[in-house]
């Protein structure tokens, strides 16, 4: 089947092709054979059938499908381009003349350009170094078959072909300098390209150039100058045998005679200048290029001015330094001097165009004066022929300085100071009283105006940092004082004063004294002192004001007669308006006695403990809302807890739960204070009470381990002395006593418990008590002595001294003195004044005795001490006692005894302020 129908097919195309009558056996091609052509170029096309002869065959010529040559018996085609639009697809086909049978041959594709193309000739270099040569290359575009032909010419001769090629060798050689140029030629008859542009080939003489500057040899130059380059030639002729052409930014330039190039610097003259010779018969040969000379053409400089002070010393000068830069940058006299051209020229104030002469400064160089009068000064440089200026420098301000001084003084005196407090500081200038302007110079964020003080309402942070002033002569501004020693100003964050107590346990009698310190405690500080009252509600304390502690001077308070646990709170103030500080932290006295009021209950009731034990805090007292509260050793005052209706605080202990505890009421009692010991790394403590002990009851304190019980021999220690060694895990005392105070111990196997202290208090009553007791029954007993004194003392003759008597005398006698007592006794009178004058004293039978004898006279002061602080007002005549004296006589010494006022202090536990 399959080959049935390709069978059917062929034959089926085989008909259509023998009854159409074409073919493709023909074949058409082009002479030459390029695919390009350009106008006026020609072209052959031949038609050939490959069958029979030539004559056979009728052809034609189609173009793009088109009929562009009819049939005839020719089958070459000669064609000139005339137009670009001949270019297409061309195809010919031949038909036989007798059978009319056609063949069609192949397309041929013709393009036609319509510019005429121009050859380009390149140089590897326009130079020829001496017995050198070089390359030229010529070439038309991308086509194809060109032969080219060679031209040269010089300046004073006609172009003459050098070379004719019959081949298609586009590049030759040449050595010899001259204009060249060169064309491309194809096909028959011959299509010539246009001719090339020219290319300079010069031949290089060995002489070299250089591009020097004449007159000077300035490395920058300015805008604005004048500046002249030269091309020097420098081996072999005279310079008037070559001519030179130059190389310059931005333009060209053409050969000239004139080795010079004069011209005006502008911004656009920077750049590299070169130039190069040729003698003056030859003009396709010369040097080789000079090295660039490069310039740097600025802007028009500015001269720098400055001063190695500008404070103009009583009696002294100052020196002024003028540079352009950067010809120079040193201010030394050398590098100015040094100065590549330059000459300065110095002006005084503004109103002056005419430059300083020698009678105005001392000239030390060419770039340096030193003055010695106050002024504006200003400079600037100049240089060339005709000069060239600078810009005029900066102006500088010379200032001379007067003898007067300026301070800064801070007012109050502090130079720390806190946020918020106020301060002045303030200018002052000593000596003479001339008017004056101020000025301030400080490195804090606050500026200050120019008067003479500046008050800091509330001070901030900002306001720190040094102060100094000046003052300047309102009749002469030039004309300052020194600038004053800086004074630093340093603003802190508001202070809070650190409170002191001591001691921290009351003992019975014993006075607390506080101490508060704040910064700087010698800056005027006045003190505050309160007491911390418990407040529930807001979880701190409010603070009442102690009797006489406000303002005090000093920083230390004593408070008498304290028998319970306390907390006390200062603060200082200063200034005015015055300043307060922070209120300090609260700091607390505590007392380990059990009072009414307040009192507070540990269970286990001892004071060491071992880790994890359960522990309960009680506060018993008139309150229904209290708290329990801790200070422990390494950290701040806490709340342990809040509790109502005096249920117990318990606790679980841990090594943080060793502090001191006490209970605070709502109603602002504090309660005796605890102190509790955790253990953390012991496993033996000893129990003893966490409370004191009475004086007469027994305690006993037992050795304990965490785990077991103790079997074996135990040591007792008692201020770190051994007072008993048995097998008994306990110490017992029946009845203890004050001695038995101290510091306890024990230890087991090895092991050794922490120490804790024991007190025993008193079973009397407490000192502080009996002692006002006992000083008034004293007191009562030596007025009634003093008023039978005073009835001796109205018997005598003379109401202001005393005089010898006999033994016969009575007066003796009525003050309960014998005759026998009398002739030993020694009398003495002491009147009264600032100062004590005494008589003489005798003897019976009247000798006189001298004062440094054995005369002892004596003035006893009374002093009231009436416990409830009532006067006992005193005999205003003189009241003279006999005083026993325990010496090895018996002899009697008299005096006079002096009642005095005194205030009434009551002394039943409130604080009086630290004299």
């Amino acid at each position: 089947m399959g080959h049935t129908l390709c069978y059917k097919l062929g034959s089926f195309l085989i008909c259509v092709l023998l009854c159409t009558g074409y073919a493709d056996d023909a074949a058409l091609t082009i002479k030459p054979n390029w695919s390009s052509f350009f106008i006026g170029e020609f072209v052959t096309f031949i038609c050939d059938m490959n069958e029979g002869a030539d004559t056979d065959w009728e052809y034609k010529i189609k173009k793009d499908g088109q009929e562009f040559v009819p049939y005839n018996t020719n089958k070459d085609y000669k064609l000139k381009f005339t137009s670009a639009y001949q270019s297409g697809e061309y195809q010919c086909s031949g038909r036989r003349k007798r059978s009319h049978d056609t063949e069609r041959s192949n397309t041929v594709s013709v393009t036609v350009s319509a510019d005429k193309p121009r050859a380009t000739l390149t140089a590897g270099t326009t130079i020829i170094p001496v017995g050198g040569s070089v390359t030229l290359t010529c070439s038309v575009g991308r086509s194809a078959e060109w032969k080219y032909e060679w031209f040269r010419r010089t300046q004073t001769t006609t172009e003459v072909q050098i070379r004719r090629d019959d081949q298609p060798n586009r590049v030759i050689r040449v050595s010899q300098g001259g204009i060249y140029r060169c064309r491309g030629r194809r096909g028959d008859p011959v299509y010539y390209t246009d001719i090339s542009d020219e290319v300079s080939i010069e031949i290089t003489f060995s002489n070299k150039v250089a591009v020097k500057q004449q007159q000077h040899s300035w490395s920058q130059i300015f805008s604005g100058e004048t500046i002249t380059l030269t091309c020097e030639v420098q081996e072999g002729g005279e310079p008037t045998e070559w001519y030179h052409e130059w190389r310059v930014p931005r333009q060209t330039t053409q050969w000239t005679h004139n080795n010079s190039l004069t011209f005006r610097v502008s911004e656009s003259s920077s750049g590299d200048y070169m130039c190069k010779s040729r003698r003056r018969d030859d003009s396709y040969s010369s040097t080789e290029w000079s090295e660039a000379f490069t310039l740097s053409a600025s802007s028009r400089p500015k001269a720098q001015l400055r001063a190695d002070v500008t404070d103009i010393p009583v009696g002294g000068s100052v020196t002024l330094t003028c540079s352009v830069n950067p010809s120079s940058s040193s201010s030394s006299s050398s590098s100015s001097s040094s100065s590549p051209g330059w000459k300065y020229y110095w002006y005084r104030d503004e109103k002056h165009s005419e430059p300083l002469t020698t009678q105005d400064a001392v000239f030390l160089s060419n770039g340096q004066i030193r003055v010695s009068q106050e002024g504006l000064y200003r400079c600037r440089g100049g240089r060339g022929d005709p000069v060239y200026y600078t810009e005029d420098s900066q102006s500088v301000t010379t200032e001379k300085i007067v003898s007067n001084k300026a301070v800064v003084t801070l007012h109050p005196n502090w130079t720390e100071i806190y946020r918020g407090e106020t301060i002045t500081v303030r200018c002052e200038i000593h000596g003479g009283d001339t008017e004056w302007d101020y000025e301030w110079e400080t490195n804090s964020y606050i500026k200050l105006q120019n008067q003479n003080e500046y008050r800091i309402e509330s001070a901030l942070t900002v306001n720190s940092g040094n102060y100094r002033c000046k003052g300047r002569m309102k009749s002469s501004q030039l004309k300052t004082t020194e600038w004053s020693d800086s004074v630093t100003l340093t603003v802190s964050d508001k202070p809070r004063p650190v409170l002191t107590v001591s001691p921290s346990w009351l003992s019975p009698g014993a006075s607390v004294t506080l101490n508060c310190e704040v910064e700087h405690p010698s800056a005027g500080w006045s003190f505050y002192w309160y007491k911390a009252v418990p407040d529930l509600s807001e979880k701190s304390y409010s603070y009442e004001l102690l009797p006489d502690g406000s303002g005090t001077a000093q920083d230390s308070y004593i408070i008498d007669g304290q028998t319970h646990t306390a907390g006390y709170v200062c603060r200082a103030g200063r200034g005015d308006p015055e300043y307060h500080t922070d209120h300090s932290e609260p700091k607390f006295v505590w007392s380990a006695d059990v009072h009414s009021a307040a009192s507070l209950t540990v269970s286990p009731d001892r004071v060491q403990h071992f880790t994890f034990d359960s522990v309960s805090l009680t506060c018993e007292g008139n309150f229904t809302e209290w708290r329990v509260k801790k200070f422990p050793e390494d950290g701040p005052l806490r709340s342990n807890c809040w509790r109502i209706n005096k249920s117990a605080c318990n606790i679980y202990t841990s090594q943080s739960h060793t502090a001191v505890y006490w209970c605070e009421s709502g109603s602002g009692e504090f309660s005796n204070a605890v102190n509790i010991t955790v253990q953390n790394d012991k496993d033996i403590i000893l129990v003893s009470p966490a409370h004191p002990v009475t004086e007469g009851d027994p305690v006993t304190l037992v050795c304990k381990l965490r785990t077991k019980s103790i079997h074996s021999h135990v040591f007792f220690y008692k201020n770190d002395k051994l007072i008993q060694n048995d097998s008994r895990g306990e110490l017992s005392m029946s009845a203890v006593s004050k001695s038995d105070e101290g510091f306890y111990k024990c230890q087991h196997s090895g092991k050794e418990s922490p120490q804790s202290w024991m007190p025993v208090k008193s079973s009397r009553p407490e000192k502080s008590f009996l002692v006002p007791l006992i000083v008034g029954l004293v007191c009562v007993i030596f007025l009634i002595i003093v008023l039978l004194l005073l009835c001796c003392f109205k018997q005598a003759k003379d109401s202001y001294f005393i005089r010898s008597k006999r033994p016969n005398q009575s007066s003796a006698a009525d003050c309960g003195i014998s005759p026998e007592e009398a002739q030993h006794s020694h009398y003495a009178s002491i009147l009264q004044g600032e100062t004590s004058h005494y008589e003489s004293v005798s003897y019976q039978d009247g000798t006189e005795i001298a004062e440094s004898g054995d005369v002892t006279y004596s003035l006893i002061e009374l002093k009231n001490n009436n416990k409830r602080g009532k006067p006992t007002l005193p005999e205003e005549s003189c009241v003279y006692s006999d005083v026993k004296i325990g010496s090895s006589t018996d002899d009697s010494m008299y005096a006079q005894v002096s009642h005095k006022k005194a205030k009434a202090k009551r002394n039943n536990g409130k604080s009086t302020p630290m004299k």
